[in-house]
């Protein structure tokens, strides 16, 4: 199996989303949602029940010293949904604010 799943994505809102058993990952540009559903069900042992998928288009950036004009990779966004009562440990937040390792 080609790897699909690259890495959850952490920030306040998927953190806020986790807690409501959304949780969010970056996945491959041709990355289906069958396929996004197989690998997260094989990479943490859980239920999948939905998913959803967005495309990101990457952000224009000027540097250096003439401002040339660079562009950041497209990337694509997965929101997937467990079932009743699982969760990810990865989306987990100890009490003083800090990502559980």
């Amino acid at each position: 199996m080609k790897h699909v799943v690259f890495k959850p994505r952490i920030s306040e809102k998927s953190l806020d989303l986790a807690s409501t058993g959304w949780y969010t990952f970056v996945v491959g540009n041709n990355a289906r949602k069958e396929e996004i559903t197989k690998a997260v069900n094989d990479l943490y042992g859980v239920t999948v029940t939905d998913v959803r998928t967005a495309n990101v288009v990457g952000k224009e950036r000027r540097v250096g010293k003439n401002r040339k004009v660079l562009r950041k990779s497209d990337w694509k966004k997965a929101f997937v949904r467990l079932s009743k009562g699982q969760k990810i440990d990865a989306f987990e937040v100890t009490s003083e604010g800090e990502k559980k390792t």
